[in-house]
């Protein structure tokens, strides 16, 4: 079972924060609302085809640590779902 856990954690995240707004909130829609929670409301805008994420996080003023934080709670409720 331990191994188990471990093989979890070594997995290759499913978002990134070099991704695409429009290609995470489209595969993983549960995520626009951790989005919204951080602060991050461009979910409905027109740049989420062409802005990734850190672009999008950058924009609103957020740092390297805050984007970093985003993308490993939307990580875990993504794994959580599958």
């Amino acid at each position: 079972m331990a191994k188990q856990k471990n093989n979890q954690n070594l997995r290759k995240p499913e978002i990134t924060k070099d991704m695409l707004i429009g290609d995470i909130t489209s595969k993983y829609p549960e995520t626009a609302k951790i989005m919204f929670k951080h602060g991050l409301h461009c979910v409905g805008c027109g740049m989420v085809a062409f802005e990734s994420l850190e672009q999008g996080c950058k924009a609103h003023g957020m740092s390297d640590k805050q984007v970093d934080k985003l993308v490993k709670e939307m990580n875990r409720v993504v794994r959580k779902k599958n």
